[in-house]
């Protein structure tokens, strides 16, 4: 069994996710990058953080899940901090939005909760510690027009988040949401310049959040932060105050 602290990371290769893969490795752990399309960055990251592994899966397919759920197991050994930060978002307004999108996004959720249950069995086998993070969006608390699916799986993350830590309660497992606000992604340099607008206008602060600011949240919450469990973090420079 590995003899580092490893922590797993979907979505890892770009965006959020590659900067807490980075923030982890920084911290220590030997990191596993989850990627589904992103296989080239993927591997430039593993180069780069140098302490890692990769892990291609769909987790929308749950055969794939079992499948990354075994090769962690044997590359690794262990599991003691899972980010769940993989996401999509499939925008359009309800009346031209199709049950096929929706489920769609539905489906990632629903991979989230499963990979969750499969890694919560390896810590209680090891009687392990464990800290659970999952990436979620101040859009799951104020909403947004265009994106109410989006909208309604974040929500749903963070109410996974609050109830997963009471029935942990008297387990040394950790679980907490982070909430990102308006951040410099991939993700959102396709949103039109009008939606960018009206959403600086709310930032307190002034400016797009960056994916390194996030980052510094999850690190904390995986090493530190021993006395919190089934909270939402919100970062988002002012634009939510929770």
């Amino acid at each position: 069994m590995m003899e580092k602290q490893v922590a797993i990371v979907t979505g890892g290769a770009t965006g959020i996710g590659a900067a807490c893969c980075r923030a982890l490795a920084a911290e220590g752990f030997y990191v596993g990058i989850h990627y589904r399309k992103s296989a080239e960055k993927a591997q430039t990251l593993q180069n780069e953080i140098k302490d890692g592994f990769l892990i291609r899966a769909d987790l929308a397919n749950i055969d794939d899940v079992e499948k990354m759920v075994s090769f962690i197991k044997e590359t690794a050994g262990r599991v003691d901090v899972l980010v769940n930060n993989a996401g999509q978002s499939i925008n359009a307004d309800i009346l031209s939005m199709k049950i096929e999108q929706f489920d769609e996004q539905r489906s990632l959720t629903r991979g989230v909760w499963y990979l969750t249950k499969r890694i919560l069995r390896q810590f209680m086998l090891r009687k392990a510690a464990g800290r659970i993070i999952n990436i979620s969006s101040v859009v799951g608390h104020t909403g947004n027009a265009g994106q109410i699916p989006y909208a309604m799986e974040k929500a749903a993350l963070d109410a996974f988040t609050k109830s997963l830590a009471q029935e942990l309660r008297g387990r040394n497992i950790l679980v907490n949401s982070v909430a990102p606000g308006f951040i410099a992604t991939e993700m959102t340099e396709t949103l039109p310049p009008e939606v960018k607008d009206r959403i600086m206008a709310g930032i307190a602060l002034g400016r797009i959040g960056r994916p390194e600011e996030i980052a510094q949240v999850v690190a904390f919450l995986a090493v530190k932060g021993s006395y919190i469990t089934g909270s939402v973090v919100h970062v988002n420079g002012g634009l939510y105050g929770g």
